[in-house]
């Protein structure tokens, strides 16, 4: 929505037409010209101008960090200078891998990706680094098992986030966890007790609020758990994933879908008004296809904030 537009309801939907109009407390809350929007660049660039210059485009105040692990230090500072003089935020530096598999191989190269991807998050100045814990499963590394929710397993996660943490000794970013619902954190009181046993000040929590729907009665009431999620987590959360799900319809067993925002039942709504009182966590799309899907996910996320 044009800015100007935006700022003309705004000021028609706090000041109606009494000559004495009663603001609303939520008017002192942070606008929406504060909030961090982002996801990915389909548009090819061949540096940080250019990079800038397509995330304007689609309107995005955060963005993916833009440079891969092997990237050179002046390449990164390049990226790091033209991010804060467009007061960009760079959300995040993806970790994907299993470092708690019980593959040795395969753990040890997820330590590695794990402490490469948190060095170059603290070196571009990224609000984080994120990775899930894993899982106990050889083949599937993000995939269910039986001992995922074991004491055991629970330990090796703390023992393995504080290695990869100690390893790096970040000063500018953190290592995070986000949720999946077949792993630890599965739910806030999940996080708090990992924050609490890991006990390391660069350890903060990424949250999807999607990856913990874990069954109906969660989904159809999301929207007190992301209630629950900031109210708990909120001073830890340093980025955010915007998804959305579907509760598949003539299955007599629970079957959950991702779509794009705007198609499922997630409450947005709550999702926004928490997110105001933390301007500066961005809210990340991911998982889509296209540069379409894209641009209807952050259409529909913009419409409900510009409605509230």
């Amino acid at each position: 929505m044009d800015r100007r537009r935006f700022s003309k309801i705004a000021a028609i939907s706090i000041l109606g037409t009494s000559a004495s109009p009663q603001i609303p407390v939520w008017s002192k809350s942070p606008s929406f010209e504060s909030f961090r929007l982002g996801g990915p660049v389909f548009e090819k660039y061949d540096s940080p101008e250019a990079w800038v210059l397509a995330l304007k485009k689609l309107g995005y105040r955060a963005a993916y960090c833009p440079v891969g692990l092997n990237a050179k230090s002046d390449d990164i500072k390049a990226y790091e200078k033209a991010a804060k003089d467009a007061d960009i935020l760079i959300a995040e530096v993806g970790a994907w891998s299993n470092p708690i598999s019980p593959d040795p191989k395969m753990a040890k190269e997820a330590f590695e990706k794990c402490t490469a991807s948190l060095e170059l998050a603290d070196k571009i100045g990224a609000k984080c680094c994120v990775n899930i814990a894993g899982s106990r499963h050889r083949e599937n590394w993000s995939g269910p098992h039986p001992d995922n929710f074991s004491d055991e397993t629970f330990e090796m996660i703390v023992e393995t986030t504080r290695k990869i943490i100690d390893e790096v000794n970040p000063t500018r970013t953190f290592f995070t966890l986000e949720a999946m619902p077949w792993i630890f954190p599965e739910s806030p009181d999940a996080y708090l007790r990992l924050i609490k046993a890991i006990n390391r000040k660069s350890f903060a929590v990424h949250l999807d609020p999607v990856n913990m729907m874990v069954s109906p009665e969660v989904f159809f009431r999301n929207g007190e758990l992301i209630k629950e999620s900031f109210k708990k987590l909120g001073p830890y959360i340093k980025s955010c994933h915007a998804k959305d799900l579907i509760l598949k319809q003539g299955t007599y067993m629970p079957q959950f879908d991702e779509v794009r925002p705007g198609m499922g039942a997630m409450d947005y709504r709550v999702f926004l008004t928490e997110l105001r009182n933390f301007p500066e966590i961005p809210l990340m799309m991911e998982h889509l296809q296209t540069a379409e899907e894209y641009e209807a996910g952050a259409d529909y996320i913009r419409k409900v904030a510009g409605e509230m």
